[in-house]
C-alpha cells in the first residue's frame, strides 16, 4: 500500500504548513484514489464545486462511480453529516464517500455503510497513523468503487430522487448565473425568456423553471426508451417523442456539448439513475386513472412535495377531480350536439370556410377548435381524448389517422409554467400510446409554453435557444388571435394578487367596470384583477371573435354575488346567449354549510368556494340579454359504501352533466345583476332604508397589515422579541420565516424589510398601541 504512505507524506507536508485549507488537500486525494485503478479518475473542477457539486466525481472510464465531499481536517463529520447540503446530497446521489482527509464516511442512498479513519491529530498537531485504519479505508474506498446503487423500483422513491437533484440543479444555476462570467450561456437562455415570454422573470424563477424542465425531460425521454443501454443525456433529444418539438429542441442543447459544466455534473447524475431504474415499475399505474387521482399527476405532486413544498402550496391547485372534468366534457358534448346541431359532438371533424386573417379569401378550418388556456398538466385534455376515443372502440383501425388529421389539429392548450408544461406533454404522449396512436406522424401536440394573458405580438427572427421560444411563441400567437376557437374549458388558477399585468388583459378587464353605461365608483375593485376574472375575460374575448361558442370553466364563485363584480356579470349577460352556473359552494372562508345544517365540503383542497359555469354564445343571435341558468351542489365531497364511490358531490358529477342538472331560471336585475337566486319580495321595503355611508360620512377600511398575526401583538414585550430577532444577523432569513410564518409576497420583500429595521435606531419607538377592531386594544 505504498501509495497511502505517499498520501500521508503528502498531506502532512501541506498540513504542517499551518494555512492550509480543504483545497490544498485535494491533489493528495486525487491521486490516492487513482492509485486505486488505472481505469479510476478522480475529477475536481472549481467551477463546479463554486456551484454546489461535491468536490469529486469519480468515473471507471466514461463510466460514473460515485462522488467525494471533502471537508477540512479535524472538521467534525459528524456535524457535516446534519447540513442542508449533505442532506440534499444524500437524497441525489447513491454513492457518496464524505471525508477530512483522515476519516472516511462511505455512504449509499443516504445510508452509512462504512466508516475508518486512517489516523488522528495528536497533541502536538501531528497526524497520528493508525496501521489498523489503513486497511479499513483500503477496504472502503474499493466497496465504494466497486458498489451497486439499488434500483428504484416506486414512483415514490424515483419522485424524491429526482426533486433532490433538481435542487441541486437550482442552486447550481443561481449561482451561476452570479458568476464572474454572468451565467455564460445559461444568462443569455434567461434573456430569451425575458424578451419572448415572462418579462419580469426572476433568477430565482428562471432556476427554478430549468431544473424542472430537465428533470422532466429526462424522465420523459427515459419513459420512450427501449433499450436502456442507449439512455443517457447525450441520447436523450432524440428520445423526446415528435408531439413536442419545443422539448426537442431545448434538449438539442441541454444534451450536446453547450451545456453549462457547472450543471452539467447533476444532469449527468439524474440521467445515470434513471438508466438504472425500473421504468415498467415506475409506469404500470400511469394509465390507471382513479376518480379521484391520476398516477402522472400525483408523481408530479410527490416530487414538488419534496423540491419545494411553499411552492406546491402558492400555485394552487394541479389537478381538477376528474368528476368535475367530466361533467364539464360531457356538458359540452351535450351542447355542440343539441344547442348547435353539431351531430358528433367533441368528436366532429367537419371543416368550414372562414375569412382569411392573412389575407383575402378564405380557408378551410375545423369547426370544432377546443383550447384549454390554463392547461397545467393536462387533466382536461386528457379527458377529452378519452371521452372521443369512447367513439372509436369499434372502428380502432380508424384511430391513428383520426389522432393525425382531426384530433391534434383541434386540440389546443396554453401554459405558462414549464414544469406542468412538460408534465402535459408527457402525460398526453402517454395516453396517445396507450390508445394505440402511430407515432410515426410528425404531428405535434398543440400546447404551447405561452402566457395567455399577454398579448399576441409580432416577434423578429432571431439565432439560436431565443428562437426556439420564438416559434413556439409565435405559434401561440396565431391561435390567441386568428385561430376561430369555438370551445375553452379547464380550470385557470385564482390569485388575488395578480402578477398578469400586461395592458392588453388589464385593458379587456376594465370593460367590467361599468355598469350601465356608468362608472362602478368602487373605491377598491382589486377583485376583478384576479386572475381567474382575467381568464374569464380573455374567453369571453376569444368565442366574441370567432362569433359564436362555448366557454366552461371551474372558477372561484366569487363574481356570483360579489357586488364589485356587478359590471362584470352585466357585460357577460350582454356577450353571451345562455349561461348556466352550477354553485358547487364549498366556501369555508365564508363557513357555509347545507341549507339543511350539515357540513358542506368543497370539491378541491381549498378554502375558497368554486363553481362551474357555462356560456353559450350563438352565431347570428337577436337577444339582448343572456338568460342566467342557475343550480346548487351541496354536501359531502364523496360517500363510500364498501369502498365504491355511492354519494356526494363527485358522484353526482360523475352521474350528470347540464342536461339532467335541475336549473331554476334566476332573473338578474340592475342594480346588482346577481346571478344567484334573490328572494325579491321585501326589496322595495328594504329599499326605503337610509344607506349606511348616507349615515355615517366618514368611512375606511381600517388596519391592514396583510400579516396581523405578525404585526399586531397583545403585549408590548411580544411584538418587540419579533423585531429585535429580525435585527439579529445570526438568524437566517429562513429561519426566522419559518419561525413567524411570514413569507415573500408580490410586493414585500423579508430581507429588505430586515435590512430597513437594521439601518432604524429608533425602531422601538415605532411600536404603537392601537385600537385593532372596536373596543380592542392591541
Amino acid at each position: 500500500m505504498n501509495y497511502f504512505q505517499v498520501y500521508f507524506q503528502e498531506i502532512n507536508q501541506v498540513y504542517q504548513q499551518q494555512n492550509a485549507t480543504e483545497h490544498t488537500y485535494r491533489p493528495a486525494l486525487k491521486k490516492l484514489m487513482e492509485s486505486l485503478d488505472s481505469q479510476i479518475q478522480a475529477i475536481n473542477e472549481p467551477k463546479r464545486i463554486a456551484c454546489g457539486a461535491p468536490d469529486f466525481v469519480v468515473k471507471n472510464g466514461i463510466l460514473e462511480i460515485g462522488h467525494i465531499e471533502a471537508k477540512d481536517i479535524g472538521v467534525s463529520l459528524k456535524k457535516v453529516e446534519k447540513t442542508a447540503q449533505m442532506g440534499r446530497y444524500f437524497q441525489a446521489l447513491g454513492n457518496l464517500i464524505l471525508t477530512d482527509y483522515l476519516e472516511f464516511r462511505w455512504y449509499i442512498q443516504g445510508e452509512l455503510k462504512l466508516s475508518a479513519s486512517l489516523g488522528t491529530i495528536d497533541k502536538n498537531k501531528k497526524i497520528k497513523v493508525d496501521k489498523q485504519g489503513i486497511q479499513e479505508v483500503d477496504q472502503l474506498l474499493r466497496q465504494f468503487l466497486l458498489a451497486k446503487v439499488p434500483q428504484v423500483t416506486t414512483p415514490k422513491d424515483l419522485a424524491k430522487r429526482m426533486a433532490s437533484l433538481a435542487q441541486l440543479m437550482r442552486d447550481a444555476i443561481k449561482t451561476a448565473l452570479n458568476d464572474v462570467d454572468n451565467g455564460g450561456m445559461l444568462r443569455q437562455q434567461l434573456e430569451s425568456f425575458q424578451r419572448v415570454l415572462i418579462k419580469d422573470l426572476t433568477v430565482e424563477q428562471f432556476a427554478d423553471m430549468y431544473a424542472q424542465t430537465i428533470c422532466y425531460g429526462l424522465f420523459a425521454a427515459r419513459c420512450n426508451t427501449d433499450n436502456v443501454n442507449t439512455f443517457s443525456r447525450e441520447t436523450a433529444a432524440f428520445k423526446l417523442p415528435k408531439t413536442n418539438p419545443f422539448l426537442r429542441s431545448i434538449f438539442g442543447q441541454i444534451s450536446g456539448p453547450d451545456l453549462d459544466d457547472r450543471i452539467s455534473w447533476a444532469v449527468d447524475n439524474l440521467a445515470n439513475i434513471l438508466q438504472q431504474t425500473e421504468m415498467a415499475e415506475i409506469l404500470k399505474d400511469f394509465g390507471k386513472r382513479t376518480r379521484r387521482e391520476d398516477p402522472v399527476v400525483h408523481f408530479y405532486e410527490t416530487f414538488l412535495a419534496e423540491y419545494d413544498p411553499k411552492m406546491r402550496e402558492s400555485r394552487g391547485v394541479y389537478y381538477t377531480p376528474e368528476p368535475v372534468v367530466d361533467y364539464i366534457v360531457k356538458s359540452v358534448d351535450y351542447i355542440l350536439k343539441y344547442k348547435f346541431n353539431i351531430s358528433k359532438g367533441l368528436a366532429d371533424s367537419k371543416k368550414i370556410k372562414v375569412p382569411n386573417p392573412k389575407g383575402e379569401g378564405t380557408i378551410e378550418t375545423h369547426q370544432v377548435l377546443i383550447l384549454d388556456p390554463a392547461v397545467g398538466t393536462g387533466t382536461f385534455m386528457h379527458s377529452v381524448i378519452d371521452f372521443i376515443y369512447d367513439k372509436f372502440k369499434s372502428q380502432k383501425g380508424m384511430w391513428s389517422s383520426y389522432v393525425s388529421q382531426h384530433l391534434l389539429p383541434r386540440l389546443f392548450g396554453f401554459e405558462l409554467l414549464m414544469a406542468p408544461y412538460t408534465v402535459a406533454h408527457m402525460k398526453l404522449g402517454l395516453q396517445l400510446q396507450e390508445l394505440g396512436y402511430d407515432f410515426s406522424s410528425d404531428e405535434r401536440l398543440r400546447i404551447y409554453l405561452t402566457n395567455t394573458l399577454q398579448e399576441a405580438f409580432q416577434i423578429p427572427a432571431a439565432d439560436g435557444f431565443m428562437n426556439r421560444i420564438r416559434d413556439e411563441a409565435e405559434a401561440a400567437k396565431d391561435i390567441k388571435q386568428d385561430v376561430p376557437v369555438m370551445v375553452i374549458l379547464g380550470n385557470p388558477p385564482y390569485s388575488y394578487e395578480s402578477i398578469n399585468t400586461d395592458p392588453w388583459i388589464v385593458g379587456l378587464v376594465r370593460d367590467y367596470y361599468q355598469i350601465d353605461g356608468k362608472p362602478l365608483g368602487e373605491r377598491n375593485p382589486k377583485g376583478l384583477l384576479d386572475d381567474y376574472v382575467k381568464f374569464i375575460r380573455f374567453a369571453q374575448h376569444r368565442v366574441s371573435e370567432t362569433g359564436y361558442g362555448i366557454v366552461a370553466l371551474i372558477t372561484n364563485h366569487g363574481y356570483l354575488d360579489n357586488p364589485t363584480f356587478r359590471g362584470m356579470r352585466q357585460n357577460l349577460m350582454q356577450t353571451f346567449d345562455e349561461i348556466y352556473v352550477l354553485d358547487l359552494h364549498g366556501n369555508s372562508k365564508k363557513k357555509e354549510v347545507c341549507p339543511d345544517g350539515s357540513p358542506d365540503k368543497n370539491v378541491f383542497d381549498i378554502q375558497q368556494g368554486v363553481a362551474i359555469s357555462i356560456f353559450i354564445k350563438y352565431e347570428h343571435s337577436q337577444q339582448k340579454l343572456a338568460t342566467v341558468y342557475h343550480a346548487d351542489l351541496w354536501g359531502m365531497r364523496e360517500v363510500y359504501e364498501n369502498k365504491e364511490l355511492v354519494g356526494g358531490k363527485y358522484h353526482w358529477l360523475a352521474e350528470n352533466d347540464i342536461s339532467s342538472t335541475d336549473w331554476k331560471i334566476v332573473k338578474p336585475e340592475a342594480k346588482f345583476y346577481l346571478f344567484n337566486p334573490q328572494n325579491t319580495s321585501l326589496s322595495s321595503e328594504y329599499e326605503q332604508g337610509w344607506k349606511v355611508i348616507d349615515i355615517m360620512l366618514v368611512n375606511a377600511a381600517g388596519i391592514k397589515t396583510h400579516r396581523d398575526h405578525f404585526a399586531i401583538d397583545f403585549d408590548e414585550e411580544s411584538i418587540t422579541q419579533k423585531f429585535r430577532e429580525m435585527r439579529e444577523t445570526n438568524l437566517s432569513k429562513e429561519d426566522y420565516s419559518n419561525k413567524y410564518n411570514i413569507h415573500d409576497h408580490q410586493n414585500w420583500r423579508l430581507d429588505k424589510v430586515r435590512q430597513l429595521i437594521r439601518l432604524d435606531n429608533q425602531w422601538t419607538e415605532k411600536i404603537i398601541s392601537c385600537l385593532y377592531r372596536p373596543f380592542d386594544w392591541r
